[in-house]
């Protein structure tokens, strides 16, 4: 299967699966990890970089995010064995993962909504959102009462280049979380360079060979499709 037609499938089992979205996923009982059938990936990934943004404060809303207890990556199962075997596959070529986010707690989502409804706080707009107003973040698709991060089959990640024997960052044209259609995943804005945009497209390919559908208007926002479980949700804190 080529590269192109593995992406075309990926896509079109997405498409297929947004026509089940319009419901809200219920939220499991689960009160750990355990419970929920969510994975650290560590424990099939070791050597796998995480940088969890939300965590710490070096995130959108300037502080830790409630549900954030430590700076860990939990996914389903089948999620989390997918997201192993790309870092397989990049490293085999010389490169690997950086993620920024992972499973994320219900919790963390409605504390994301109290902060995009509260006009005071715009301590991080110049640096992540500095062409658009925090109601543009809603209305534009950025941030959203319900994420699929919640139901463990998402993940935030960039790439990084090991070729060297040192793993280092490699530039895809914006941070992570930055809100603007800069950080569309193929933007036709002026400013990114051709090595920045062929950056995104390494990691499209890679991520879409094991399953990855990435999420347009983020470059570094992948959902396994068909999601394991695509009708609940988790509140378990990432501990």
């Amino acid at each position: 299967m080529t590269s192109r037609t593995c992406i075309s499938l990926v896509l079109a089992i997405a498409l297929a699966a947004a026509a089940h979205a319009a419901e809200p996923p219920r939220i499991s009982p689960a009160t750990d990890t355990t419970a929920a059938g969510l994975v650290e990936i560590r424990t099939l990934s070791p050597r796998i970089e995480m940088d969890i943004r939300y965590a710490g404060a070096n995130n959108f809303t300037a502080a830790p995010v409630p549900g954030y207890e430590a700076p860990a990556c939990y996914l389903l199962a089948p999620v989390a064995k997918a997201l192993a075997a790309v870092e397989v596959d990049l490293r085999a070529q010389g490169f690997g993962l950086r993620l920024y986010d992972c499973y994320r707690p219900v919790r963390a989502v409605q504390a994301f909504m109290a902060w995009v409804s509260d006009p005071q706080e715009q301590s991080r707009k110049a640096l992540q959102y500095p062409d658009l107003d925090k109601p543009q973040l809603l209305s534009d698709g950025y941030i959203a009462e319900r994420s699929g991060h919640s139901r463990g089959a998402t993940v935030d990640l960039g790439l990084l280049d090991c070729r060297s024997g040192r793993c280092t960052p490699m530039d895809m044209g914006t941070d992570f979380d930055f809100f603007g259609p800069r950080a569309h995943t193929q933007t036709q804005t002026p400013g990114l360079n051709d090595a920045q945009k062929a950056n995104r497209q390494q990691l499209v390919q890679a991520m879409a060979r094991r399953g990855f559908a990435n999420y347009a208007q983020e470059w570094w926002h992948y959902t396994l499709q068909p999601e394991p479980d695509p009708g609940t949700a988790y509140d378990v804190p990432v501990r």
